[in-house]
């Protein structure tokens, strides 16, 4: 009775090992493989950056997070190219909205996605914020120096602007930095709807009569995000 007790644990732990060898060697195959491609592939960045994307930590991949359990479900990492459905639904909305072309519009998202899931802010909220301040017109300007798609004022953020105060006509530009202003004042205000009125230089308004007008555009954007996504 001990005797066939103790053969099937022997033979247990004879398999055991021999599975945990034959894993280190699939290993060790792999990794002389991959190190085979890049000796002989050496001189293209194409095949080294596919090979770094092969071996890096799943963690580092994705970084983003929205303000709602919609803004996560279909949103897509900063590394990888391309807007999501959720913006190619907010796209479509602005693009018949404003009365503005796709094709002019995307570079505008693009910038709104990467830099929302680098600041941890939703992008549908920078898209609202630049169709109540310009309408999507990146030359537009207002009596006090404001400027562009967010209506930055150059002189007032000069440590944002590395390639000088011109470089805030841009869109892609302005957006990046405008989205950091707005992000700075939430975060000093405490809250979305206070961080917008300061952000308009309106943080005296009681009535939030601008926080209001921001965020019923965002939600009207959402939803046409939600139907497009559903499409």
């Amino acid at each position: 009775m001990s005797t066939t007790t103790m053969f099937p644990q022997a033979m247990v732990r004879i398999s055991s090992v021999a599975l945990l060898a034959f894993q280190k060697f699939l290993m060790i195959a792999g990794c002389i493989f991959l190190l085979g491609v890049t000796i002989i592939f050496a001189g293209r960045e194409d095949v080294a950056d596919r090979l770094r994307a092969l071996l890096a930590p799943a963690e580092t991949v994705v970084a983003e997070e929205a303000i709602s359990a919609e803004a996560v479900a279909d949103e897509v990492p900063a590394a990888q190219t391309g807007l999501s459905r959720r913006m190619q639904g907010a796209l479509d909305y602005a693009s018949r909205r404003y009365r503005v072309s796709t094709e002019a519009l995307e570079p505008i998202f693009l910038a709104a996605q990467a830099v929302g899931s680098e600041l941890k802010l939703d992008p549908l909220l920078i898209i609202a914020v630049i169709g109540v301040e310009s309408g999507f017109n990146p030359f537009s300007e207002s009596v006090v120096g404001a400027q562009g798609l967010m209506q930055v004022v150059p002189r007032f953020h000069q440590d944002k602007l590395g390639e000088g105060p011109a470089s805030i006509l841009d869109p892609v530009t302005n957006v990046q930095v405008g989205a950091r202003v707005l992000k700075e004042s939430i975060r000093r205000q405490g809250g979305i709807e206070e961080g917008l009125q300061q952000f308009a230089g309106a943080a005296g308004d009681v009535s939030r009569r601008y926080a209001s007008r921001v965020l019923a555009e965002r939600q009207r954007i959402e939803a046409a995000a939600q139907r497009f996504r559903s499409s």
